[in-house]
C-alpha cells in the first residue's frame, strides 16, 4: 500500500516546464502506449564549435528562438514509431517540472510541428519516476492541444 502513496497521478496531458531550456509552460502528452518521450525542437545540427574542435548540439527547444541551446553531453538513437518508420534521434538529459515537481528526464529532440502537443512523456520516464496516469485529470487540455 505504501508504494501507492509514494506515487505522483498524472492526467493524459499536463502542463510542463524545461527550465535549463528555457520553456517555461508546453502542454504535454503523457503517453503510456510510447516508449520514450519527445521535445519539440527546430533547427536540430550536430556541428563542430570553432571555439575548440568541440562536436556538439544545437537546436532551439519548443520554438523559443529566445534560446538557442548548444549542448556536449548527448546521444544520438534510433527511434522506431508504431507504424514502423525509423528515424535518428538526439537524446539530452535535462530537468522537467511537472505539478511544481522536478524530476530528471532523457529525452528525445524531435520536430513536432505537426503534433497536438510539444512534448511527448512516454512509459520510460513513467517507470522512473512511479508515476501512474489517471485520464480524468486534465481532460480540457486534450481540447486545448487539438485532440477530438
Amino acid at each position: 500500500m505504501s508504494e501507492l502513496n509514494d506515487r505522483s497521478i498524472f492526467g493524459s496531458f499536463e502542463y510542463v516546464s524545461f527550465p535549463h531550456l528555457g520553456v517555461e509552460s508546453a502542454i504535454a502528452k503523457v503517453d503510456t502506449g510510447a516508449f520514450s518521450g519527445a521535445l519539440h525542437c527546430s533547427l536540430i545540427e550536430e556541428y563542430i564549435r570553432e571555439s575548440d574542435g568541440k562536436t556538439v548540439l544545437r537546436f532551439i527547444p519548443s520554438a523559443n528562438r529566445k534560446h538557442i541551446t548548444e549542448i556536449d553531453d548527448y546521444e544520438t538513437v534510433t527511434v522506431r514509431s508504431s507504424n514502423g518508420h525509423e528515424e535518428e534521434r538526439y537524446l539530452i538529459s535535462t530537468e522537467i517540472i511537472v505539478k511544481k515537481k522536478s524530476y530528471p528526464i532523457t529525452i528525445g529532440l524531435s520536430n513536432r510541428s505537426k503534433m497536438s502537443t510539444e512534448v511527448l512523456l512516454g512509459r520510460r520516464f513513467l517507470r522512473e519516476n512511479n508515476v501512474l496516469v489517471d485520464t480524468r485529470i486534465n481532460q480540457e487540455l486534450d481540447e486545448v492541444s487539438g485532440g477530438k
